[in-house]
């Protein structure tokens, strides 16, 4: 049993899927856990309240501790910001402000592949966790991607792999993580409401590669040169990958094949472009990244081509859900910024309806809008945003708009103004919250309604 955190008084922030995982691991290596969430009691799952009754685990429910000098360390949970006032009059009193995928690697064993980035984390994530599976390794898939880091690194031995999707909310509380591989796959403005700019936003994504030693290896977009121009303070050798050039070292394209040139100079082959089953030009750098984290992280190439190959993508990005009267649904309930929306616009050509809008996180869809010539011929929108994304396209020249109040009107509409050949196309470049708990339930419930239209 580690015997680092033994009788520290540690106050876990936020009662989500993270933080629950955190308290049942920070109670089994002896610490004197507090619990603080917005919610009061009466809102609170009755298992996880008898869970923490019976660990007779102090409870601050729909309130905030009186006071905070009494704590060692905070645990907060991805969506709670640092800047909070009563975060931080505990760092001031001296406490130690972490989360949960710092605990994970303190407390937990398993080696780590870390992937970050604006978009395309959960495909890549994914992806890498088939390639390693396929490798016969002891290997978990965790993170963002809906599995709390803690949970598995409890589990794992010395030889496990945990490939982890990590959020800028994880890595703004990281202090001794440090991964075998790690990538920034894109850099594009998202969660500004948070970070402040897009050099906050940086250097939170930055922290995934700020432990990694000259013999580890760090996977940087060389397209994005925002995003590769973060490597510049890495100690790990860089891996770049590109879409667009050939490179002297790192993951391509050459004659339409995805291509490593390795340290030593030597092109090692994988797939052909054509033979991915997962569509578009974003798609195409998250197979180059996957490939790139896996063979520095010392897969057979074998193994990477084979799930190249096979992988046929993740549920809510660009998910063919369901075909009505010759009408195509797709959610893409997983771009929840303007940038993944274009991807997904892209992806899809043109004939597209498109469900868009929700919560506000301080997004502008100027880009966005232009990305509609040629390719979208109506426009649907829910949510608080609606009203900024219908006034940005109206003066872009975009006047084919329809204002809906919830997911099921939506649905509707655009298969009122859909015809065969057309795709209904949920891609809402805005976040879930407010109108959904996360972007899965609003993919589900994108789904539900499409399939009522069979009847």
């Amino acid at each position: 049993m580690c015997t680092e955190m033994n009788d520290k008084k540690v106050l876990v922030v936020g009662m989500g899927k993270s933080g629950i995982a955190a308290a049942e691991a920070l109670v089994k290596v002896g610490s004197r856990v507090a619990v603080q969430d917005s919610k009061t009691e009466e809102n609170m799952d009755p298992q996880l309240l008898s869970f923490l009754k019976s660990n007779e685990i102090d409870m601050y429910l729909g309130k905030t501790p009186e006071d905070m000098t009494q704590f060692d360390m905070l645990v907060l949970s991805p969506g709670v910001p640092p800047a909070l006032d009563f975060i931080q009059e505990a760092a001031n009193a001296g406490a130690e402000i972490t989360g949960e995928l710092e605990m994970a690697y303190r407390l937990g064993k398993g080696k780590y592949i870390a992937i970050t980035g604006t978009n395309g984390k959960t495909t890549t994530t994914s992806l890498v966790g088939e390639i390693y599976d396929a490798a016969v390794r002891s290997s978990y898939v965790v993170g963002n991607i809906g599995v709390a880091v803690i949970t598995k690194a409890m589990e794992a031995d010395d030889d496990s792999v945990l490939v982890t999707e990590c959020s800028s909310f994880q890595l703004e509380t990281v202090k001794e993580f440090r991964p075998e591989v790690s990538a920034i796959l894109n850099l594009t403005p998202d969660h500004l409401n948070r970070h402040g700019d897009m050099a906050g936003y940086g250097a939170a994504k930055a922290n995934i590669f700020m432990n990694q030693t000259e013999d580890q290896y760090v996977v940087l977009n060389y397209d994005d040169k925002v995003c590769f121009a973060l490597g510049e303070t890495a100690k790990a050798k860089i891996v770049p990958f590109s879409r667009i050039e050939a490179l002297d070292f790192g993951a391509f394209v050459k004659d339409e094949k995805i291509v490593i040139r390795n340290e030593a100079g030597e092109i090692v082959e994988f797939c052909g472009v054509d033979e991915l089953k997962i569509p578009g030009s974003h798609n195409l750098e998250n197979a180059l990244a996957a490939a790139a984290i896996a063979y520095f992280g010392g897969v057979d190439p074998e193994v990477i081509t084979r799930v190249l190959k096979d992988f046929g993508g993740v549920e809510h990005r660009i998910e063919l859900c369901n075909t009505v009267d010759g009408v195509r649904f797709v959610n893409d309930s997983k771009g929840t910024n303007p940038d993944a929306a274009i991807k997904a616009i892209e992806a899809m050509k043109e004939n597209i309806i498109l469900i868009a809008g929700g919560y506000d996180k301080g997004s502008t869809y100027e880009e966005f809008v232009a990305a509609f010539e040629g390719r979208v011929k109506e426009l649907v929108l829910l949510g608080v945003t609606a009203p900024k994304i219908k006034a940005t396209a109206e003066a872009a020249g975009f006047t084919n708009i329809h204002m809906c109040e919830d997911m099921e009107e939506c649905v509707n509409k655009s298969f009122e103004l859909a015809q065969p050949g057309d795709v209904v196309l949920l891609s809402p470049a805005c976040a879930s919250w407010g109108m959904y708990p996360n972007f899965e339930v609003r993919g589900r419930h994108f789904k539900e309604c499409a399939k009522k239209l069979e009847r």
